[in-house]
C-alpha cells in the first residue's frame, strides 16, 4: 500500500496564498479568535500525525478483511478500526467544526474540510464512520427541535454516537419520489417507521454506542411523488431520559452489500420494522431538509475525487522514481544503473502530471466551495450571504461529478504508472481504483448532477448562475490583461469563459423546442464547466507562484513546479473542453433516434 504522507505544504499554499484564509478569518467574527494561524497550523499538523500513524496503516487491513455481520445482526468492521475511531473522539476530531453551544469547537467548516481531506486521503473507508455523521448533524441543527439537539446532536458533535442517511430502497435510487417506506403516527407524539433501506454505508457497526439514522418516509394520506415526503430521525437505541441509551429499536441490519470496494465499510441493507421515529421539520417537506444532508454529503463526496488523485499520485510518483526501465529517448540519465527511471520517460510524465493537475486543482475548488460555505454559515452581511450560498450551490455539482470523474482517471493512472505491478493488490494502488468508482455514482450520479447543473442551477435561472461565476472569471482575466507572464493562461481561459456563455445559450435555446436537449447535452456541459473551473484555478495559483517569484523566495523549485503545472494543465488538459462542446451540441436525436427494439443483441 502507498505510504501516506499529508501534503502540507499544498495544503497552506492553497489556504493561505490562494484562498487567504487568515484573512478570510479574521473578517469573520465567529472565527476571528478561534481560528487564528497559530491555531489553525497547529490543528492542522496534529491531524497530518493522526491520519499517517492511526488511518494509513489499516487502510489496507480494511479492504482484506471487510465487515463481518452476525447472525444476530450486529457488525464487526476491521481490525483496528475501532481503536482508531476511540483515538479520534478522544482528540476531539468530531466536535471540530460545530456549534459551541452543543458540544463543538466553533471552527470554520473550511477547516473541517481540511480534516476530512486528511482523514479521506489515508482511509477512505474508514473515514466514511465519522464523515456521514457531519450531515446528519447539520440537519438536525438546522431543522431539530431543540430538544432533538440536546439529545441527539450533543452526542453525535462529541462522537459518542455516529449518523447516517437513509435514502435509496430496493425499488428506488435518485427517484425518491416513489419510495414505499412508511410512518404511521403513535399516540405518544413518535412514529412507527416501517420499510427497507439499502446502500447504508455504516448503516451498523461496533464503533459507537448508538447509530441516529435520518430516514424518509411517508405519512398516510401524503402526496404522491416527492411532494408527500417527511423526514425521522429514528436510532438504533432508544434513549433515555438522562441521555444514556436505552432499548433497542426495530432496526436491524439484514445484509451486508459485497461490493466493488470500501470493503472497511459497512454499506448496509437496513430493515425498520416498526421502528420508533421522530419528525424533523413539517410534514411531507423532508425532501427539503434532507437536501442539508445531501449537499453535505456531496462536498463530501467531491473530496473522494481529489484524495483519490493524491493518494494514487503519491504512489506513483514515488514508484516512478525507483522503477528501472528502458533508457531515455534522450540519452541515458542514469548511466550507472541497469536504466532509467521510469520517471524521465515523456508518457509516464503526462499519467503523473495529469494526477498531479487533478489533485491540486481538486483541493482548490473542494476548498473555495468550503470558504463559501463558512460565509454562508457565519457571514455578518447578508448580501455576501447570498452571493456565496448562490456560489456554493452552483459548484457543488461541478465538484462532486467532475472531481469524482477526474479522481476515476487519476486512479487508473496511477495503476498504469505501476505497468503489471498495480494490477496486484498488496501494491494498494488497483484498491484505489476499486474505493473510488462509487464516488461517481452515490450522493446522485454523475448524470444526476448534471442534470442537476443544467437544468436547475443554470437554465432554470436563466443563466444567472452562470454569469454569477463567468463574471469573478472575467474580473480575473482583466486585472491581468497586460501582464504578459499571464498571457499563456489569461488569453485561453477568456476565451473559454465567453464561449462558455454562447453554448449555454445554444444549449438553452434547444431545450426550449425539445426537452431531451437538456438530458444530452447535460454531463458534456458539466465536464466542460468542471474543466472551466479548474483553469480558472489553475490560472490564480499560476498567478500567486509568479508573484512568489518575483518577490524573492527560498523555494523557487516549488513555484516553478506550480507554474509548470498550471502549464501542463492549460496545453494537454483544457483542450478536452472541445471535445465536450461539440458533444454538447451534437443534439438529443443522436441519443434517441435508435428504437429500443434495436438495442437488442
Amino acid at each position: 500500500m502507498p505510504d501516506y504522507k499529508a501534503p502540507l505544504r499544498e495544503i497552506k499554499f492553497v489556504m493561505d496564498e490562494l484562498l487567504e484564509m487568515p484573512k478570510h478569518y479574521a473578517s469573520i467574527p465567529a472565527y476571528a479568535e478561534v481560528a487564528t494561524p497559530d491555531m489553525v497550523e497547529a490543528i492542522i499538523a496534529e491531524g497530518a500525525k493522526f491520519c499517517e500513524q492511526e488511518l494509513a496503516p489499516i487502510n489496507r487491513t480494511g479492504d482484506i478483511e471487510g465487515c463481518t455481520r452476525h447472525e444476530d445482526g450486529s457488525v464487526t468492521t476491521p481490525t483496528g478500526f475501532k481503536e482508531a475511531y476511540a483515538k479520534y473522539v478522544e482528540g476531539g476530531w468530531p466536535s471540530l467544526a460545530h456549534e459551541e453551544e452543543h458540544g463543538g469547537q466553533g471552527l470554520p467548516e473550511s477547516l473541517g474540510i481540511v480534516m476530512s481531506e486528511m482523514v479521506g486521503t489515508a482511509n477512505w473507508s474508514w473515514g466514511m464512520y465519522p464523515g456521514l455523521s457531519h450531515g446528519a448533524m447539520n440537519t438536525i441543527e438546522l431543522h431539530g427541535t431543540s430538544e432533538q439537539k440536546e439529545t441527539y446532536l450533543t452526542k453525535l458533535v462529541s462522537g459518542e454516537w455516529t449518523g447516517t442517511m437513509c435514502l435509496t430502497e430496493p425499488h428506488c435510487g435518485s427517484d425518491l419520489g416513489i419510495l414505499k417506506s412508511k410512518a404511521e403516527a403513535n399516540a405518544d407524539g413518535s412514529y412507527s417507521i416501517s420499510g427497507t433501506k439499502i446502500f447504508i454505508s455504516a448503516g451498523e457497526h461496533d464503533m459507537a454506542e448508538n447509530i441516529v439514522h435520518i430516514v424518509l418516509a411517508r405519512l398516510p394520506g401524503a402526496p404522491e411523488g416527492t411532494k408527500g415526503i417527511s423526514l425521522f430521525i429514528v436510532p438504533k437505541f432508544l434513549p433515555n431520559e438522562d441521555g444514556t441509551i436505552g432499548e433497542r429499536n426495530a432496526v436491524s441490519c439484514g445484509s451486508i452489500e459485497h461490493k466493488m470496494g470500501i470493503h472497511g465499510n459497512a454499506t448496509c441493507v437496513m430493515n425498520f420494522d416498526g421502528a420508533k421515529g421522530w419528525l424533523i421539520g413539517p410534514e411531507n417537506k423532508g425532501l427539503n431538509c434532507m437536501f442539508t444532508f445531501m449537499n453535505t454529503a456531496r462536498i463530501g463526496t467531491a473530496l473522494q475525487g481529489s484524495t483519490a488523485a493524491e493518494a494514487s499520485f503519491q504512489g506513483a510518483l514515488a514508484y516512478a522514481k525507483d522503477r528501472l526501465a528502458m533508457r531515455s529517448l534522450s540519452g541515458p540519465k542514469a548511466p550507472e544503473k541497469a536504466a532509467d527511471p521510469i520517471i524521465v520517460h515523456p508518457d509516464v510524465r503526462r499519467m503523473l502530471l495529469t494526477q498531479k493537475a487533478f489533485s491540486e486543482g481538486g483541493r482548490a475548488l473542494v476548498y473555495l466551495a468550503a470558504q463559501q460555505n463558512d460565509i454562508v454559515k457565519k457571514g455578518e452581511d447578508e448580501a455576501e450571504r447570498k452571493a456565496a450560498d448562490e456560489l456554493l450551490g452552483f459548484l457543488t455539482p461541478i465538484a462532486k461529478a467532475f472531481l469524482t470523474e477526474v479522481g476515476c482517471e487519476a486512479t487508473n493512472l496511477g495503476v498504469q504508472v505501476f505497468g503489471g505491478h498495480g494490477f496486484i493488490a498488496e501494491w494498494g494502488m488497483e484498491q484505489l481504483v476499486r474505493d473510488t468508482k462509487i464516488a461517481t455514482i452515490y450522493e446522485g450520479t454523475t448524470g444526476i448532477q448534471a442534470l442537476d447543473l443544467l437544468g436547475r442551477k443554470v437554465l432554470m435561472t436563466q443563466g444567472e448562475s452562470l454569469k454569477n461565476f463567468t463574471k469573478i472569471v472575467h474580473k480575473f482575466c482583466q486585472a491581468e490583461e497586460g501582464n504578459e507572464d499571464m498571457a499563456q493562461f489569461v488569453a485561453p481561459l477568456a476565451a473559454l469563459n465567453k464561449e462558455w456563455g454562447d453554448l449555454t445559450m445554444k444549449v438553452g435555446m434547444g431545450a426550449m423546442k425539445n426537452r431531451d436537449e437538456v438530458g444530452s447535452a447535460s454531463v458534456d456541459y458539466l465536464m466542460y464547466s468542471g474543466y472551466a473551473v479548474l483553469g480558472y484555478l489553475w490560472a490564480r495559483m499560476a498567478k500567486v507562484a509568479q508573484d512568489a517569484l518575483a518577490a524573492g523566495t527560498t523555494e523557487e523549485d516549488y513555484y516553478k513546479a506550480k507554474i509548470a503545472t498550471a502549464r501542463f494543465y492549460f496545453t494537454r488538459i483544457l483542450p478536452r473542453t472541445k471535445g465536450h462542446a461539440e458533444s454538447m451540441l451534437a443534439g438529443a436525436d443522436t441519443l434517441m433516434d435508435i428504437a429500443e427494439e434495436h438495442f437488442a443483441f
